[in-house]
C-alpha cells in the first residue's frame, strides 16, 4: 500500500524514525543498517517501506535499500518470524551477510542475533535457502575473505556502516591479517 516516503527526517531513535511528508509525520521502524545511515534530523531522505496492518497495530517499515525490503519481506514470509524479529535480524546482520550465512547454513552465526533462537534459526536456514540469491547479496560478499569479514565486523561493531567498512576494505591488501587490516582500516577512514 504505502511503498516508498520521501520527505525530511524530523526525529531519530532507534529503531524508530519520524519522517515529515509535507506536513505529515510518519513513524517508521527501521534496521540499524538503515538507521546507521540515515543524515542529519532535518535532511531530506527517501526510504522504501513495508507496511504492516494487525489488529492491534498499523506499522510502517523503512529501508534504504531494495536489497533490505526484499530480504524483510522474505524474513516475515517465515511461520514464527514476525516482522519485529525480521527487522531484529537484519540490524544484526547485512543481506550480504545473512546471504553468506543460508549459504554456508551456519546457524550459530544466526543465534548471535538477539531474539533468534536454534530452532528459528535452523526454520532459518531451511526456507532461506536459494531465496536470497547474487540480487540480494551485494557483489562483494562472496569475495570475502575470513579475514575481511571479520575486519568489517569490527569495524561496524565500532560504529561505521557497512557501507564505509566495505570502502575501507577495498584499500586493503587482500591477504592482510585480520589485526593489520583492522589498524589500516581505522587509519583511512579517519582521514
Amino acid at each position: 500500500m504505502i511503498g516508498r516516503l520521501s520527505g525530511l527526517l524530523a526525529g531519530k531513535s532507534p529503531p524508530l524514525v519520524l519522517l515529515d511528508v509535507q506536513g505529515v509525520g510518519y513513524e517508521v521502524d527501521v534496521p540499524m543498517s538503515t538507521f546507521y545511515n540515515l543524515p542529519a534530523v532535518g535532511e531530506p531522505v527517501v526510504l522504501l517501506t513495508h507496511f504492516v496492518v494487525r489488529e492491534d497495530a498499523q506499522v510502517l517499515f523503512g529501508f534504504f535499500t531494495e536489497a533490505e525490503r526484499a530480504t524483510f519481506r522474505e524474513l516475515v514470509k517465515i511461520s514464527g518470524v514476525g516482522p519485529r524479529t525480521a527487522l531484529s535480524i537484519l540490524s544484526g546482520l547485512s543481506v550480504a551477510e545473512l546471504s553468506q550465512t543460508v549459504a554456508r547454513q551456519d546457524g550459530a552465526r544466526l543465534v548471535k542475533v538477539p531474539g533468534i533462537g536454534k530452532k528459528t534459526a535452523e526454520r532459518l536456514l531451511l526456507e532461506l535457502k536459494g531465496k536470497l540469491g547474487p540480487d540480494l547479496a551485494l557483489p562483494h560478499a562472496a569475495a570475502l575473505s575470513d579475514a575481511q569479514g571479520d575486519i568489517a565486523q569490527a569495524l561496524q561493531a565500532l560504529g561505521y556502516s557497512d557501507r564505509e567498512a566495505q570502502a575501507a576494505l577495498k584499500a586493503l591488501p587482500a591477504d592482510i591479517g585480520v589485526s593489520d587490516g583492522i589498524k589500516l582500516a581505522l587509519k583511512a577512514l579517519n582521514r
